[in-house]
């Protein structure tokens, strides 16, 4: 009972910590009773250890990923249920291999294995076709931006790493205590602890007070349409949608304004819009007659595109059966979760948004799952069907040169995935969502919040369109200047300045996993040829 207790506690003191409601200090003791938990098993418990070790951690991440993902199930109570239980599973099992690490090497080696191979997960869960980043340890900082100014150094694995070195430290400050009754050097250990987190947080605050932007505006207006996609937005017409967009607009354009952005597949009508006949759609000529008032603007919205195929040549991986037509031929689709860039020139820039939410925009592994599955979806949210993705991150040029970055929704979550972005020129990001899904809950606050790691990591200013919010601007050290709550109709209207410098992790990206991989495999492998150390209730101990 005792170890359930601990395993419970661990969860809910992560759950805590979580943004946007939490406080994030519990995050550097929050694995300690999971530890300890799981020393006790180890010393004390007789048979099946392993199984016993990973059904505790099993309850810590159950508790930890309900408590701050159950907003998945406003959008789909299946979706919210595997992300769940899997996610939970993989932490469980990535804890169960630390302790068979545990069981054959010293205290000190298997957590240090313990770090890198959680590093290794989050980088995982950064790469694969289950791809789930949202609880990355780093992440749990969104909201205390003053603190983690040096993550455009290391990006949010510098806060993982942190996240580890605290618990590390903490549980062998406590476990040596509970060994030797030594109140003098515990004192000691803690003040290192202690040391341990607040020298990054100084070293944050210094950052942030000697930064400063550089004078190099764009005026932007970010649009908020509150339209709700269970009703009424793929119920509307896209020349409805426009009209909507541009009498908001016009209420508060003029000379000075340079973009003007729209959320995510705003226009969605049917398919959406014929991809290799949008040159020439009504779309895009009814965006150009409202374009010629203001010479100067740049429109980027999102949109919906499709095209068919009879052609098995023309086939993509991710290309949808649709069935046969009139005269018996297959038909295939590929749709596209879409943003385009428009001004006064006649051509069209356009991106494919490329990190696409699993389920219903991507099928994981889908040559191997769908001859098992079939068509199931799991559907965390976003569109409506599988999409069709790009390899590589077009930047959007505007009329005065500058130069904008077109992030979609699920895309902001991935820090290496922006910065592709800035290296190919981009001077400030615009993100595209709709948000709407999971209704008024933790989902969108989170989601917003996590926006604004992307503008610390890469020193660039967001300008954040939510379909129904939460729209805002951010600066360049990941402060909310202005924002339009969620379930308003509106505009809003500012200035963010445009930065040309490329961070340290804009160059480099997510270096500190690819570092951890060397010690994780040389100690995995040490512990294959190491026999099982016999238990004593503490172990060797520092």
């Amino acid at each position: 009972m005792k170890n359930l207790l601990l395993a419970l506690f661990s969860g809910i003191l992560l759950a805590l910590a979580w943004p946007t409601y939490g406080f994030p200090l519990l995050l550097f003791g929050a694995f300690v009773p999971l530890l300890f938990a799981t020393r006790r098993i180890k010393t004390t418990s007789k048979g099946k250890k392993g199984l016993k070790v990973f059904g505790l951690a099993y309850v810590t991440f159950f508790i930890f990923n309900i408590t701050t993902t159950y907003w998945l199930y406003f959008s789909t109570g299946f979706g919210m249920w595997f992300a769940v239980l899997a996610n939970s599973m993989l932490m469980a099992l990535v804890w169960r291999i630390y302790f068979f690490v545990s069981q054959r090497l010293s205290n000190q080696l298997s957590l240090a294995f313990l770090a890198c191979l959680w590093m290794l997960f989050e980088w995982l869960h950064l790469q694969w076709e289950f791809s789930w980043p949202w609880l990355n340890l780093g992440n749990g900082f969104a909201t205390f931006t003053g603190w983690i100014q040096w993550y455009e150094y290391t990006g949010t694995f510098g806060g993982t790493l942190w996240v580890w070195t605290s618990n590390i430290l903490l549980f062998l400050s406590l476990q040596r205590f509970f060994l030797r009754k030594n109140k003098k050097k515990f004192y000691i250990d803690v003040l290192s602890w202690a040391t341990v987190i607040a020298v990054p947080i100084i070293i944050s605050q210094l950052i942030l007070i000697n930064y400063s932007e550089k004078e190099d505006p764009e005026e932007i207006i970010v649009l908020q349409p509150n339209i709700d996609p269970y009703t009424e937005k793929y119920n509307s017409t896209n020349e409805r949608i426009a009209n909507l967009l541009f009498e908001d607009a016009a209420k508060v354009l003029d000379s000075t304004t340079s973009y003007l952005i729209a959320p995510e597949t705003v226009l969605a009508e049917g398919f959406g819009t014929k991809l290799s006949n949008f040159e020439y759609s009504r779309e895009k000529e009814k965006a150009q007659l409202f374009l010629k008032k203001y010479p100067n603007l740049n429109y980027l919205t999102g949109i919906q595109f499709y095209n068919f195929h009879k052609d098995k040549s023309e086939l993509l991986p991710t290309s949808n059966f649709l069935g046969k037509d009139r005269v018996s031929d297959s038909v295939w689709g590929d749709f596209y979760n879409s943003a385009v860039l428009l001004n006064k020139s006649d051509s069209s820039q356009i991106y494919h948004k490329s990190k696409l939410v699993v389920g219903v925009e991507n099928f994981p592994y889908q040559s191997t799952l769908k001859p098992l599955l079939g068509d199931i979806m799991i559907d965390l949210g976003g569109t409506v069907s599988m999409k069709t993705k790009q390899q590589t991150r077009t930047v959007f040029k505007a009329t005065d040169a500058s130069r904008v970055a077109p992030v979609i929704c699920y895309e902001s979550v991935y820090g290496e995935f922006v910065t592709g972005y800035v290296r190919n020129g981009a001077q400030f990001l615009a993100i595209i969502t709709n948000d709407a899904w999971w209704g008024d809950t933790q989902g969108h606050k989170q989601h917003l919040n996590y926006a604004r790691l992307r503008a610390i990591e890469n020193r660039r200013s967001v300008a954040r369109s939510a379909n129904t919010g939460i729209s805002a601007f951010i600066d360049q050290t990941g402060i909310i200047t202005k924002q339009l709550g969620y379930g308003k109709h509106g505009t809003l209207k500012g200035t963010l300045n445009k930065n040309d410098t490329l961070t340290f992790y804009t160059k480099y990206g997510n270096y500190i996993p690819k570092i951890a991989l060397i010690p994780a495999i040389l100690i995995l492998l040490f512990s294959f040829f190491k026999r099982k150390k016999s238990p004593n209730i503490f172990g060797k101990t520092p």
